[in-house]
């Protein structure tokens, strides 16, 4: 499996707090309106599950599979050209902050990871920043 993973981001909130609005996706409609419409269209979710179309890979839904508590939400897709799993983690650095990391793991072979490689660290990196500029 190969794992594509985002820089550690530090969010000045609690753990909990990060954890709680992370972990229910209807909490996404806040920040519904901040992503780029160009990149990111169709979006929809309820509290497990998120589906949006982006350009150039098409339509992705994704679904929690696991919840450990304020330590680690897991996904995995229910619908995607290229089926992976993604997960946030978070770790408490003091009451109130904590540090933020978003892993891709997906099966590929050498041709695939050439070409998806820089797009798909782009994309983590994008996500990651946005991730840490939530009011949580």
């Amino acid at each position: 499996m190969t794992k594509f993973e985002s820089p550690v981001k530090v969010i000045p909130y609690s753990q909990e707090h990060v954890y709680e609005k992370l972990s229910d996706l209807t909490n996404l409609e806040a920040i519904k309106d901040r992503l780029p419409e160009d990149k990111v269209k169709d979006m929809s979710f309820d509290s497990d599950t998120l589906s949006f179309s982006m350009a150039p890979v098409g339509q992705l839904t994704l679904k929690i599979v696991e919840r450990d508590p304020c330590k680690c939400i897991k996904f995995e897709t229910t619908n995607s050209p290229l089926p992976f799993n993604m997960w946030i983690q978070l770790v408490a650095t003091t009451e109130e902050e904590c540090k933020l990391k978003v892993t891709i793991g997906m099966e590929l072979n050498p041709f695939m990871k050439a070409m998806v490689q820089k797009p798909l660290q782009e994309g983590l990196e994008k996500m990651a920043d946005m991730l840490s500029m939530i009011n949580y």
